[in-house]
């Protein structure tokens, strides 16, 4: 090391210089040394050169661009040289990639798997793999019946039955009320044969409504479910009524896998079991009323004329007071003759019924009669809009022609039908049983 003035030292002296005595520059010794290298060194693209750190920074970045393969012998010349991809030209610049396989040996295994190693003393059996034939498609059976619109009650009340008149249809119902009445008389088990022939012929009836459509209810198999069902609560009450749904379940899949074509179940088995719980199963609660072993005193016979008698009412009143007065339909997509007036007419009716006809019969009172006259007010225009929700649905104007002025069987039963169930059960509730 050198002083300015020229002076040299080996050793520190511990003197520490006095500001402003001396040059703070620092010399290095052997830049000349330096110099004289970098004048022997080969000669440089001053292009490819970065700027001096101390220059201003110009926005460019430097990009490596040499795909240029390499020559020779050089078992890597044919990987491409790295380059920098800034751009989306960049990308598509440089087309031939790196190829893994290049590494690999002679032999590839295709469908090796990376976790997997297959050594070469080991050798592993193939073992042949069947291939199982495709499952065929489930094929959807033919609806076999007519296709519903967006609204299935628009318009399906087309069909023309028998002209009725009030005349006819008066005469019908006074002949039956005196036939039902007289079978009254001649004990319980006359008047469950009457009810068991009724529902077979109200289930046939229904049964040949699902048919005209297209439908195949199993007719012969539903009526004599419903007739088994008909002995079967006589005898032992309403624990045969799972039994006897079982069986006729069980029985009409028989029927239907049996069959010579295919037949759409929803439209076959389905129609089957609705005719049976809809006519069936309540209807036998009239022949509930009339077993043995319901009520202890035999009180059955005078509930079930109970029943009869306030549904008849309701009947009468209804169609009376709405041919009269009626104005204001009860629900005109179910049925436009059923009005509003005429249900309140059938409702008066049938509890004038409940406060002067039923006390007659004993062991009915005053206060029960009425009860039961409002409860069966209620459920009895029920039943007759149900029906009526039936017989659109299917675009029936009658479900038969059984009784003149009335249509079929089933359309005069049809509140009944659901009185006998709420009578049932009222009973219990009042205490009568």
């Amino acid at each position: 090391m050198q002083s300015d003035d020229g002076s040299t030292f080996d050793e520190p002296t511990g003197e520490f210089p006095v500001a402003g005595t001396h040059d703070p520059r620092v010399t290095i010794t052997g830049a000349e040394m330096a110099a004289d290298f970098v004048e022997d060194a080969p000669e440089v693209d001053p292009t490819t050169l970065l700027p001096h750190w101390t220059d201003a920074p110009t926005g460019q970045v430097p990009i490596v661009v040499a795909r240029e393969a390499a020559q020779g012998d050089d078992p890597w010349s044919a990987v491409p040289a790295p380059a920098w991809r800034e751009g989306e030209a960049d990308w598509v610049a440089h087309e031939e990639q790196f190829d893994a396989s290049i590494l690999a040996g002679d032999e590839k295994v295709d469908d090796a798997r990376p976790w997997e190693f297959i050594l070469p003393e080991e050798e592993i059996a193939e073992e042949a793999v069947t291939v199982e034939a495709p499952r065929p498609i489930p094929m959807r059976a033919q609806r076999t019946r007519h296709r519903a619109s967006a609204n299935p009650l628009a318009g399906r009340a087309v069909r023309q039955s028998s002209s009725s008149n009030v005349s006819s249809a008066t005469t019908t119902g006074l002949l039956l009320a005196v036939v039902v009445f007289a079978v009254f008389f001649a004990g319980p088990v006359a008047l469950t044969v009457l009810i068991l022939v009724s529902l077979a012929f109200a289930s046939a009836e229904a049964f040949a409504g699902f048919r005209s459509v297209g439908a195949h209810p199993a007719t012969i198999l539903g009526i004599v479910a419903v007739l088994t069902l008909g002995v079967a609560v006589y005898n032992k009450g309403l624990v045969v009524v799972g039994a006897v749904t079982v069986l006729l379940t069980i029985f009409g899949f028989i029927w239907y896998m049996s069959a010579e074509r295919k037949i759409d179940v929803l439209d076959g088995l389905g129609a089957t079991i609705f005719v049976y719980v809809w006519v069936g199963v309540l209807g036998s609660y009239g022949i509930l009323m009339l077993s043995p072993h319901t009520y202890l005193h035999r009180h059955g016979m005078a509930y079930l004329f109970g029943a009869l008698a306030l549904t008849i009412c309701n009947d009468v009143g209804a169609m009376l007071t709405g041919r009269w007065m009626g104005r204001r339909p009860l629900n005109a997509a179910l049925s436009p003759h059923k009005t509003v007036e005429g249900t309140i007419g059938g409702t008066i009716l049938t509890l004038i019924a409940g406060a002067v006809l039923l006390p007659l019969v004993s062991p009915w009172t005053l206060t029960h009669g009425l009860e039961a006259a409002l409860a069966l007010s209620i459920v009895v225009p029920l039943g007759d809009l149900f029906e009526s929700m039936v017989k659109r649905t299917l675009g029936l104007k009658d479900l038969g022609r059984l009784l003149p002025g009335h249509g079929g069987l089933l359309d005069r039963i049809d509140g009944l039908l659901f009185a006998l169930p709420a009578m049932y059960y009222l009973l219990h509730v009042l205490k009568l049983s």
